[in-house]
C-alpha cells in the first residue's frame, strides 16, 4: 500500500517544481525570522533560485550551528507557535533543540505513516513500538504516525524486556519498530523466557536510530521471524520518517517532497553523483519551526535516482554505513564500525553482540574487538576457540588493512542495551 501516491509516484519534473518553489519560499521566510541564516544568506535572493542545481550556491547548516544558537536561536516562528520540543541525545555539549507546530507534528505523522505502509502495515495492525519516549524522537514519532494511519498502538517504550514479550504474546503484535541491537536483545529474552518469538503474529520490524548492516537484517529476519525494513531519520529534520524501505528493500525512499537530499564529500563539500558514497545533507522546505538549509547530518551512505519497482518515484539512500564523527582513525587508516560488524557477522560460531576497544600502548594505536562465542559452540567446541580467533582475526584485518587483537567472550558477557547500542570505547580520548 502506498500512503500517499500524489506526492510519492509524481514526475520528477513535477517533483522539482515543487521542491524549488518550496524552497524559494523557505529562503525568504529562514531571512525574515532567523537571525542566523538573515546574515549567512544576506547575498542570497531566493528569485536566482531556478532548479536544484542551484543548491550549491547555499551555505551549510551544521551541529555546531545550532549549539551556538542553543537553545531557541535557530527557531523561525515565534514560541507561542511552538507546541512540542525535542533534543538531540549527543553525548558532549549542549543538545541540539528541536521545536514543531501543529503543521510539523501533522507533516511528521504524515511521514512516518509513509513509513509505515512501506513495511506493509495497514489498519487493524498492532504496532508494539518499543523506541524510547521522552526527548528522543523515536518513540513519539512512531506513536503519532501509528495512529495517523490507524494502526493500534502498544507504547512500550524501552526496557522491562521481559515484559515486552509477555505483551507481545498476549496482545497478538503484528508490526514492531525499535533499534536492530535491541530486536535481537528481544529473542534474546525470549528464547530465554522459553517462547518462540518467530510463533508470535509479528510480521514486519521497523527499526532504526543505529547504523546496522544487511547481515544483521539477515540476522534479525531469522532470529524474530519476521521481515526488517530500515527507517531514518534524526531529529534536527524531523525524526524518523525522513525515509523508510519499501517490500523490495533495495534502499530507503526519502521524502524528498519536503527534505531535499545531497550527498557530499565530507572533506571538500563537493557534490557527489549518484552511487558515491559521502555525507548526507538535507534541506526542510515545509517545516515551520526548524527549516534547516543543507544541514550536514554526518551520516554516510550514497544515493540513487533509479525508478524502484514498487512504483515510488522519490530518490533512496543505502543503509547508514557509518557517521564521520564515528569514524576512527587507527594508524592513519579510517575504520567503521559496520566495517567490522559486517565480518562478524560472517561467523556462525559468534553472536552479533560486540565491542570495539581503542588505546594506545607507547606512541602506537591498538584496536581490540571483543566479540561473544554463541552458546552451543562454547559448550561443544570450546578446543577450536584458537582457530575461530585466528580465523576472525585474518578476516578483520584483510578488511581494514592494518593488525588488531580480537578477544573470544563468554556467551551473554558483553552488557546490552535498550536504546541506541554502544560499539565502541575509545579510551585515547582521556589520555
Amino acid at each position: 500500500m502506498i500512503w500517499d501516491v500524489r506526492n510519492e509516484c509524481m514526475s520528477v519534473d513535477e517533483r522539482e517544481a515543487i521542491q524549488v518553489k518550496r524552497l524559494r519560499a523557505m529562503i525568504g521566510r529562514v531571512k525574515a525570522t532567523v537571525p542566523f541564516y538573515h546574515r549567512v544568506l544576506a547575498d542570497i535572493d531566493p528569485a536566482d533560485i531556478e532548479s536544484l542545481d542551484d543548491l550549491p550556491r547555499l551555505p551549510f547548516t551544521t551541529k555546531e550551528d545550532l549549539r551556538q544558537n542553543y537553545p531557541y536561536g535557530m527557531f523561525a516562528v515565534p514560541m507561542e507557535d511552538v507546541v512540542r520540543i525535542h533534543a538531540s541525545s549527543g553525548t558532549t555539549g549542549k543538545p541540539t533543540v528541536v521545536g514543531y507546530t501543529r503543521a510539523d507534528i501533522a507533516l511528521w505523522a504524515d511521514m512516518i505513516a509513509r513509513s509505515l505502509c512501506q513495511a506493509d502495515a495497514i489498519p487493524g495492525d498492532i504496532l508494539h513500538n518499543a523506541y524510547g519516549y521522552g526527548m528522543f524522537t523515536g518513540g513519539l514519532g512512531l506513536h503519532y504516525g501509528g495512529e495517523r494511519l490507524g494502526v493500534a498502538v502498544l507504547p512500550m517504550s524501552g526496557g522491562n524486556t521481559k515484559r515486552q514479550i509477555m505483551m507481545a504474546q498476549d496482545f497478538g503484535s503484528t508490526l514492531l519498530s525499535c533499534t536492530p541491537s535491541y530486536a535481537l536483545r528481544l529473542a534474546e529474552v525470549a528464547e530465554e523466557m522459553g517462547v518462540d518469538i518467530t510463533s508470535l503474529p509479528l510480521r514486519s520490524g521497523i527499526f532504526g536510530a543505529e547504523p546496522w548492516t544487511e547481515a544483521m537484517r539477515t540476522e534479525i529476519e531469522q532470529r524474530v521471524g519476521l521481515k526488517a525494513y530500515n527507517i531514518y531519520g534524526l531529529s534536527e529534520v524531523t525524526g524518523p520518517g525522513v525515509s523508510n524501505e519499501c517490500e523490495y528493500q533495495n534502499g530507503s525512499h526519502i521524502n524528498d517532497d519536503h527534505f531535499i537530499p545531497e550527498v557530499i564529500d565530507p572533506d571538500t563539500g563537493e557534490v557527489l553523483p549518484d552511487g558515491e558514497e559521502g555525507e548526507l545533507v538535507f534541506t526542510c522546505v515545509t517545516k515551520e519551526c526548524l527549516p534547516l538549509i543543507r544541514y550536514r547530518t554526518s551520516d554516510m551512505c550514497s544515493i540513487t535516482h533509479d525508478l524502484c519497482p514498487c512504483g515510488r518515484t522519490t530518490p533512496r539512500m543505502s543503509l547508514v554505513t557509518g557517521r564521520t564523527d564515528d569514524m576512527l582513525i587507527i594508524r592513519g587508516i579510517n575504520v567503521y564500525p559496520s566495517q567490522i560488524e559486517q565480518v562478524l557477522l560472517s561467523f556462525e560460531e559468534v553472536e552479533p553482540h560486540y565491542l570495539i576497544e581503542v588505546d594506545r600502548k607507547g606512541t602506537l594505536d591498538q584496536l581490540t574487538v571483543q566479540v561473544e562465542i554463541s552458546p552451543d559452540f562454547f559448550a561443544d567446541r570450546v578446543g577450536e576457540l584458537e582457530d575461530l580467533n585466528r580465523g576472525i582475526r585474518g578476516e578483520i584485518e584483510s578488511v581494514l588493512g592494518l593488525s588488531i587483537e580480537v578477544q573470544l567472550m563468554e556467551p551473554k558477557s558483553i552488557t546490552r542495551g535498550e536504546g541506541k547500542v554502544q560499539r565502541v570505547v575509545d579510551k585515547r580520548q582521556t589520555d
